[in-house]
């Protein structure tokens, strides 16, 4: 069918909130890392929906914390910048009934911009439904969103009625990416992506926060068209390049073989992935460094 509505819209929120899970279930296939660790996305990613005649370039966002470090400075300017100049934005929240701190702040930007919003509340498979109808009361009393959803993006409940309610926000226009795209992500940066999820997910603590993934070497062989990925794991202290490693190298050995399943679906072909472990301290406040594993104003 032919795409006859097109449109920017962005999804924002406190960390752990459930923004990148929701993408995902949007899109259908993985695209945006999660963990149930706090700030686990950095980057803006976008994430592209075509339904019926309508095209959704959703706009999944780091969580909106207190900076504590250059990168924290950059995370939050993603999110203040990717609420302007959309066409809707979807504030995702979890079912308490207390506007928090980062909400407030998200919703006067809001209506600073005067821009449509939807409230999503996530994670409704946690709690009764008669606690719903509080946490939309509290919700509804801050700000008049143009409609209100309670959703589960972890088991899909009530997904498909946030694209119905997002359609009527698109302007009429041409698609703005192709039809076979689901993220403007360049494949490589996803599968950095896919391993630095997995060492949040494998490591405690503050130990995965601190780390950074390049890509070293992302070829494809010409003989049987394996993937060959070599990429180098950052981290701010021998002590945590240790701990990373792992006793006889049993815990790098993992992150990268539950790095590669994730990497091959995403690819669809099979890869050959070689990784090891640098220390760079405190790369977190130094602007070079950060630009240099990919995380770059627009």
């Amino acid at each position: 069918m032919e795409i006859k509505k097109s449109g920017m819209i962005s999804i924002v929120g406190r960390p752990n909130v459930g923004k990148s899970t929701l993408t995902n279930a949007l899109v259908g296939e993985k695209i945006a890392i999660v963990t149930n660790k706090p700030q686990t996305t950095r980057n803006r990613i976008c994430a592209v929906v075509n339904r019926n005649d309508c095209q959704f370039v959703f706009m999944d966002t780091p969580g909106l914390h207190k900076a504590r470090t250059k990168l924290g400075d950059y995370m939050v300017k993603v999110v203040k910048d990717s609420v302007a100049d959309v066409d809707a934005v979807c504030l995702i929240v979890e079912p308490i009934p207390h506007v928090g701190g980062p909400e407030e702040e998200l919703i006067g930007r809001i209506k600073s911009l005067g821009v449509p919003s939807v409230l999503i509340i996530n994670k409704i498979d946690t709690v009764e439904k008669e606690e719903l109808l509080a946490v939309m009361q509290t919700y509804a009393a801050a700000h008049e969103f143009n409609a209100i959803l309670p959703i589960s993006a972890k088991n899909g409940e009530g997904v498909e009625e946030v694209l119905d309610v997002l359609a009527q926000f698109l302007p009429e226009g041409p698609q703005l990416f192709p039809e076979d795209m689901v993220t403007d992500q360049p494949e490589r940066q996803v599968c950095a992506e896919i391993i630095r999820e997995k060492l949040l997910l494998c490591l405690d603590k503050e130990i995965p926060h601190g780390t950074a993934v390049e890509l070293i070497r992302f070829a494809e062989r010409e003989r049987d068209g394996v993937i060959e990925i070599d990429a180098t794991i950052y981290c701010e202290k021998d002590s945590h390049k240790g701990i990373i490693i792992g006793k006889g190298g049993a815990m790098l050995k993992k992150i990268s073989t539950l790095a590669r399943q994730d990497i091959e679906r995403f690819m669809g072909a099979k890869v050959y992935l070689q990784t090891w472990v640098k220390v760079k301290e405190d790369w977190r406040d130094n602007l070079n460094l950060i630009h240099n594993f990919g995380y770059k104003d627009e």
